[in-house]
C-alpha cells in the first residue's frame, strides 16, 4: 500500500506539473480549493475550455497527513471532469459528470471514535489489566468513483474569479481494515473488502486565476 500512495502521488505530481507547463491556450483556468488549505489539504486543477458551452478540468486532491486532528486521514486524489455551462464556458451556472480515482489511509465517518473489541464467541476481549479492550478502526485501499457535479462560476475580473462546487458519486472501494491500537485486520476477509456507495464526494470554493 505505501508503494501505491508513492507511486499514484508521484503520478498526480507529474500530471499537474505537465498540465502547467502545457496550457497556453486563452481562458485557461488554474485553481486552488480555499475551503481545504485551513485543513492542510492541497486541492488544485486546472480547467480548459474546448468549445464555448464546454470545458475540462482536471483535479488534484492530496491530504498527506497520516494522522490529522488523532484520525487517519491520508488520502491521493485524481479527477477528471466534463462540464456543461447554461451561458458561456467558465461563466455562471454549470453542471458536470466526473471520474475519480483515490488512494486512502482514512478513518470512515463511522469508525471515528473507540468501540468494543469482541471475540470469534461474541464476547469482550479483555486487556492485560483487565479492562475491556476499546479502540477505532481505520481503512487501506483504492476507490474508484463516477458522479455529477454542479455548481456556479463567478468573475471578479479578466483574471480571478470563484468555482463553488458540489458533487455526489457512486463509489466503489476496495480496502482492508484495520485496529489502529495493534495495526491487526478487524475484516473477516480473506484479502480485500469490497463496498459501494453513493455519496457527495467532492465540493468547495476554488480561488481561479486565468491565464492569458
Amino acid at each position: 500500500m505505501k508503494f501505491t500512495e508513492k507511486f499514484l502521488s508521484r503520478v498526480l505530481l507529474i500530471a499537474v506539473v505537465f498540465l502547467l507547463v502545457k496550457i497556453k491556450a486563452q481562458q485557461t483556468e488554474i485553481k486552488l480549493n480555499g475551503a481545504f488549505v485551513p485543513l492542510t489539504m492541497l486541492n488544485v486543477a486546472v480547467e480548459k475550455p474546448i468549445h464555448k458551452k464546454f470545458s475540462m478540468q482536471a483535479e488534484v486532491f492530496i491530504s498527506p497527513w497520516k494522522s490529522l486532528y488523532g484520525k487517519n486521514m491520508q488520502f491521493y486524489m485524481g479527477t477528471v471532469e466534463g462540464r456543461y455551462y447554461f451561458d458561456e464556458v467558465m461563466k455562471k451556472w454549470y453542471i458536470g459528470a466526473y471520474g475519480s480515482v483515490v488512494a486512502f489511509n482514512i478513518q470512515k465517518w463511522n469508525y471515528l471514535r473507540s468501540a468494543i473489541v469482541y471475540d470469534d464467541n461474541g464476547n469482550p476481549e479483555l486487556m492485560e489489566n483487565g479492562n475491556i479492550r476499546s479502540t477505532e478502526r481505520y481503512q487501506k485501499g483504492l476507490a474508484f468513483i463516477f458522479g455529477v457535479s454542479g455548481g456556479y462560476h463567478f468573475t471578479i475580473n479578466d483574471r480571478l474569479g470563484l468555482d463553488i462546487y458540489a458533487g455526489i458519486g457512486a463509489t466503489q472501494s476496495l480496502y482492508k481494515g484495520y485496529y489502529k491500537d495493534n495495526n491487526e485486520r478487524y475484516d473477516n476477509a480473506e484479502n480485500w473488502n469490497k463496498s459501494g456507495e453513493v455519496i457527495p464526494t467532492r465540493g468547495g470554493l476554488m480561488i481561479t486565476y486565468k491565464l492569458k
